[in-house]
């Protein structure tokens, strides 16, 4: 039986190893065990990482699993219901036609205007013929019943055999290109008139069946619309350019493309700047989502800020939700800041000496109303106290209010000769040459008392040095209205017909030279 080696003949077969060896040996044994613990970290992370992309993977395919199939149901829908939607419209037709021709044959008596009534039954007498050239003389004379025709308009509307036809003919004497022939006839802008009927337009085209989801819009008319919008595109050279273009021309090109929805992907960049040039007017940014421009919105805010309009920036970020990445309180208050620094400038310009004061305060008056209203209608009182403003807005028009007479002025009916200070014959009337031509009703002047409830959205005024030349007084542009539709830009519109729709007014028609300074326009 054998017995166990001897342990000194095992150390000298087998030496133990040194000192340094064995560091060497236990280092390796230690970088191998981290280095496995960091390998099996790794792919650990690895493995949840690629658990976590399954499940975003897997959720974002239910997701379009369902979306595919929402989707799928709607165009279903609309298939389906493309037959009832026919049949309605083609009845509609038929029951207008009948009317036309009994129109026609009878000569039915052309009702007296005298209230809303007798205003829906002649726009309908007009529109049962489609006496298109009729419907837009009477319209262009009724300014007055602004508020009226804005809801008897789409009613009239849906009694013509071919609706958008209709439209597009009674505009045709200013859009796409104005084809009156005097140039008095051609100062005196219609554009409220044109998009009030593209306006009206609108519910009257909506799908009986789908609602908003569908336009009734004809291949034939379709294409219409687009060559009527590549004239004007073609025509914006003569018009002065993008720069130079009048804003209530601007406004019904916009409003025809999202009416007849013949918006085109490579024209964005031409909308932008369209509406960024007229981004004062209250329809500027709901116009600019139904374009497409949602995406441009910020660097469209940034643009306007940059050009020292505050104001018109505070509305567009309201209008796409964008409030919290630009703020509208210190907007406002750099607005206000600039409007100051204006002011100044005015009353340092020798060159307007004369009237420099008044023009001064004008400005901040006007600036300071701007902020007022947008303060009122985005419920900024708790951020941005009005209290101080209003005090500022009655300390600048008190001067102007409580001026009085000096007791040695000449009377204002006689003017004095140059020669030896003799009184001279009144100034025959009537031979300003500063007349201003507007078709609107003037609105109410510069240092009228701050209203308690007026309506929203006011003009941003840019902040330009103001000319050296200082015009003379004149009636001050006007507006129409006060309110603004709710179905042309929302999807959740009441249906045709139904209550008075709000539209807002279409402040600044008419002024053809556009001082560098422009008092706020209530819109």
């Amino acid at each position: 039986m054998g017995s166990l080696a001897d342990p000194g003949e095992l150390d000298a077969v087998y030496p133990p190893p040194s000192f340094d060896e064995f560091q060497r040996q236990t280092s390796l044994m230690t970088s191998c065990t981290l280095l496995w613990k960091e390998l099996s970290d790794h792919f650990t992370s690895l493995e949840q990482d690629i658990l976590k992309k399954s499940e975003a993977l897997k959720a974002k395919i239910q997701t379009l699993d369902s979306q595919t199939k929402q989707s799928l149901d709607v165009l279903e829908h609309r298939e389906t219901s493309m037959n009832e939607t026919l049949s309605i419209a083609l009845q509609k037709v038929v029951e207008n036609k009948k009317a036309a021709i009994f129109a026609l044959n009878e000569g039915v008596e052309q009702p007296e205007v005298d209230d809303s009534t007798g205003l829906l039954l002649k726009l309908k007498s007009f529109c049962v013929k489609m006496d298109s050239r009729s419907f837009w003389n009477f319209l262009i004379m009724k300014k007055k019943d602004l508020d009226s025709l804005r809801v008897e308009i789409p009613k009239a509307l849906g009694e013509c055999v071919d609706p958008p036809r209709f439209v597009l003919e009674s505009i045709s004497s200013v859009f796409p290109e104005d084809k009156r022939k005097g140039n008095n006839e051609r100062n005196n802008d219609l554009g409220w008139a044109c998009v009030l009927m593209l306006e009206s337009l609108i519910p009257v085209m909506m799908d009986p069946v789908l609602g908003n989801e569908r336009k009734l819009v004809t291949p034939s008319v379709k294409d219409k619309a687009n060559e009527i919008a590549e004239i004007w595109k073609k025509s914006l050279d003569e018009r002065g350019g993008i720069e130079n273009v009048k804003t209530p021309d601007v406004h019904t090109f916009l409003q025809h493309l999202v009416t007849f929805g013949v918006v085109k992907d490579e024209d964005f960049d031409l909308y932008r700047k369209l509406v960024v040039g007229s981004a004062w007017r209250k329809q500027m940014p709901k116009l600019a989502i139904s374009l497409g421009l949602g995406d441009k919105m910020p660097e469209m805010i940034e643009e306007l800020i940059s050009r020292g309009q505050q104001v018109d920036a505070v509305h567009f970020t309201h209008e796409v939700g964008l409030a919290d990445k630009f703020p509208p309180v210190p907007l406002l208050k750099d607005f206000l800041k600039d409007a100051k620094k204006a002011a100044a400038a005015i009353l340092e310009d020798p060159n307007n000496s004369g009237r420099a004061a008044h023009f001064a305060a004008k400005k901040e008056q006007s600036a300071i109303r701007s902020v007022l209203k947008c303060i009122e209608e985005y419920k900024l009182e708790a951020e941005f106290p009005p209290d101080n403003l209003k005090k500022q807005l009655e300390q600048l028009e008190k001067p102007r209010n409580e001026k009085k007479r000096s007791p040695a002025a000449v009377p204002a009916n006689k003017r004095t000769r140059a020669g030896n200070n003799g009184p001279m014959p009144p100034a025959k009337a009537g031979r300003s040459t500063n007349a201003y031509v507007s078709s609107f009703p003037v609105r109410s002047p510069p240092h009228t008392q701050y209203p308690a409830a007026v309506p929203t959205f006011v003009r941003s005024p840019p902040h330009a040095q103001y000319p050296a030349a200082v015009p003379a007084y004149a009636a001050p542009p006007a507006i129409y209205g006060n309110r603004s539709p709710p179905y042309p830009y929302s999807p959740e519109a009441a249906p045709y017909p139904g209550t008075p729709v709000n539209y807002s007014p279409y402040g600044g028609y008419g002024n053809g030279m556009a001082p560098a300074y422009q008092q706020a326009y209530y819109r």
